[in-house]
């Protein structure tokens, strides 16, 4: 199986992400990437895009790319657009459209996560801030690679991928540090 390569970058000074996060955002998100691309059994190397901003950036960009003037949790932008989610054969022979031409890997697409509502949405559901990173990452990924819940059937394979891959990593909703 393929692994994951993350570009990181984020709106806050280094220290202050590592104090609201009380983890280490690039290492989970790696690590959560890296089991949704088993799960799905990606054949390559893929490369994701990873940006943590705060409610007035995630709300500027909801704005300007889908004229939603509105605050959320995540966004992702997927580079190519999968008929059948997880189908990776549906993107070979489409170099020049899903593969970077300097690393070779599969292009997956952008990650926005809004920092304010992980912290917000941890205490809520009364877990911890790393899973709720988690699951945003593992929610946005299956994104990338096609899936969604614009219905209830939809929605339910989501959220049994999202367990499956929090859950091989250990990340429950039982953890509340």
């Amino acid at each position: 199986m393929g692994s994951a390569a993350i570009e990181f970058d984020t709106s806050f000074e280094e220290d202050k992400l590592n104090e609201m996060f009380e983890f280490d955002p690039v290492q989970t998100a790696q690590a959560v990437a890296e089991a949704v691309l088993v799960l799905e059994k990606c054949p390559s190397d893929a490369e994701i895009s990873l940006f943590i901003t705060d409610s007035e950036g995630i709300r500027t960009v909801n704005r300007e790319t889908r004229d939603l003037d509105a605050v959320t949790d995540v966004l992702s932008f997927p580079v190519f657009q999968y008929m059948e989610p997880g189908n990776f054969s549906e993107s070979e022979g489409r170099d020049a459209e899903c593969l970077d031409p300097v690393t070779g890997r599969l292009m997956l697409g952008d990650i926005l996560i809004n920092a304010d509502r992980v912290i917000s949405q941890a205490e809520e559901y009364g877990h911890s801030r790393k899973r709720e990173f988690a699951f945003l990452v593992a929610h946005s990924m299956l994104h990338l690679i096609g899936y969604d819940h614009m219905t209830e059937d939809d929605e339910s394979i989501m959220n049994d991928r999202q367990e499956a891959v929090l859950n091989s990593l250990n990340i429950t909703r039982e953890d509340t540090i």
